[in-house]
């Protein structure tokens, strides 16, 4: 799912949330989902996050890495930055 919280409001948020959640316990389905925004993450239990950077995953972990992301920024993912633990 390709940005599919871009420009939803709190109430259409939590409606894709749901379905996402219900479509998975449902179907066993795995979820893709794909977002700059850790907001979405309130509503779902991921079970990894990563990092991507011109196609590339350059870092792994848990929701802890998207507050990271959130509060910090690209940069420290990018370059000579990149090299970090969370």
């Amino acid at each position: 799912l390709d940005e599919i919280d871009s420009g939803l409001d709190i109430d259409a948020l939590k409606s894709a949330a749901e379905g996402i959640r219900v479509t998975h316990e449902e179907t066993g389905m795995g979820v893709l989902l794909i977002t700059h925004y850790q907001r979405i993450l309130e509503y779902l239990t991921p079970h990894f996050i990563h990092i991507m950077v011109d196609g590339k995953i350059v870092k792994s972990g848990d929701r802890e890495l998207a507050r990271i992301l959130e509060r910090d920024g690209y940069e420290k993912f990018t370059g000579a930055g990149a090299h970090i633990t969370v």
